[in-house]
């Protein structure tokens, strides 16, 4: 079983903590801005698990990476509750990489194996931008 719990610190502000034992704070408060609010996370928690899977995957292929950026743009609906409608992934693959594997690598993640990804589909409508760039990732 996966658990987390928030305590309240002010305002809209809380201290998150997993059952792994990571903690962060979260601010929902938009205007102090003190920290990522929920629907940040949610959108860096979707990115951080497809990045995995493609990483993971290009891995087992061989594929010679040198660095892997995954970003994502949302639109919200415009009445509670706001959740996401539209979300596009920008894969920015970079090194001598086949495209063919990284758009295979990039289907498997998102239509088997992030779960992320499966949660959201269901309210929005996702889409996919593959990049790759021959020169190293900046850092």
């Amino acid at each position: 079983m996966v658990e987390a719990k928030v305590n309240w610190v002010d305002g809209q502000r809380f201290v998150a903590e997993a059952s792994s034992g990571h903690a962060m704070v979260v601010d929902a408060d938009r205007e102090r801005n003190t920290a990522a609010g929920p629907m940040e996370l949610v959108l860096m928690g979707l990115c951080a698990c497809t990045a995995t899977d493609v990483a993971v995957i290009l891995e087992k292929k061989r594929e010679p990476f040198a660095g892997l950026e995954v970003r994502a743009e949302a639109e919200r609906a415009r009445e509670p509750p706001t959740v996401f409608t539209e979300i596009k992934l920008i894969y920015t693959v970079y090194g001598q990489v086949s495209r063919k594997a990284v758009e295979d690598a990039v289907g498997l993640s998102e239509g088997k194996y992030c779960s992320v990804a499966a949660m959201l589909k269901h309210t929005a409508k996702m889409s996919a931008e593959i990049r790759i760039q021959e020169q190293a990732a900046k850092r």
